[in-house]
């Protein structure tokens, strides 16, 4: 499975609390991004350490000829290992008592991914026929659109868009929510953190995946969309296509 990565501070914020990492095991692809909080240096720290502790733990379990149940489970497995990091080293470090971070990721398998996450970073599947989110944002929006109380769209402008209800490091039990998707050959993974939903609709991403041109170049293009509208948050995205 081919993989892209890019992130960027962004246009306001001095520092990037953002990470991602792209890993090739012997027996799958491994992404994840996380996307820190928490103080001046916290949230740079907690998404760092929960992005080694997560690729590190699950690439140690991995096993050949594993099924996607199985897959799920050693994600679930590296997430509360990744949260326990967390969590000790803000128990442990002055200025980073409140420190945390999101989580989302894919793990590939013959026949498509298993995602996982916590928190509001994304993951979208993207084919020829269309864009569809995988994931659920663990947030006071989404739970209000769940309810009917706002519409998708007014959940983008919502003042309190970023507040999420679960994240690595605040919660002793992190639980993770897990996801089987299939993919036919071609199809694509974009995982992202909150910094490109904000500036960019879900139709810009298919657009530019299936038909802005090189692949090599897909996520700059994506980067310079959210910059030209302000880029006011860290923005990080990773790209994944079944080949």
């Amino acid at each position: 499975m081919k993989a892209w990565g890019v992130t960027d501070t962004g246009l306001v914020r001095k520092e990037n609390q953002d990470a991602y990492a792209v890993c090739q095991a012997d027996t799958a692809t491994v992404c994840v991004v996380c996307d820190g909080m928490g103080g001046v240096s916290g949230g740079k720290l907690a998404s760092s350490i929960a992005v080694r502790t997560y690729s590190e733990e699950l690439i140690r379990v991995l096993r050949p000829h594993m099924t996607p149940e199985q897959l799920r489970e050693a994600s679930s497995y590296a997430v509360s290992l990744a949260n326990e990091a967390v969590r000790t080293r803000a128990a442990t470090e002055e200025g980073c008592r409140n420190m945390g971070t999101t989580l989302v990721s894919a793990i590939s398998y013959d026949g498509g991914v298993v995602v996982s996450n916590v928190g509001d970073s994304r993951a979208y599947h993207i084919s020829p026929d269309g864009i569809t989110r995988i994931t659920r944002d663990h947030s006071l929006v989404e739970n209000m659109v769940e309810r009917g109380d706002i519409t998708e769209e007014e959940a983008r402008r919502h003042p309190n868009k970023n507040l999420i209800t679960r994240a690595l490091g605040p919660d002793e039990n992190a639980d993770c929510d897990g996801f089987i998707c299939p993919l036919e050959k071609g199809d694509f993974v974009l995982l992202c953190s909150d910094g490109l939903v904000d500036t960019v609709t879900d139709q810009e991403m298919l657009y530019e995946v299936i038909h802005g041109g090189e692949l090599d170049t897909c996520l700059d293009r994506l980067m310079e969309i959210a910059k030209s509208r302000g880029a006011a948050d860290n923005v990080t995205v990773v790209l994944m296509q079944n080949n």
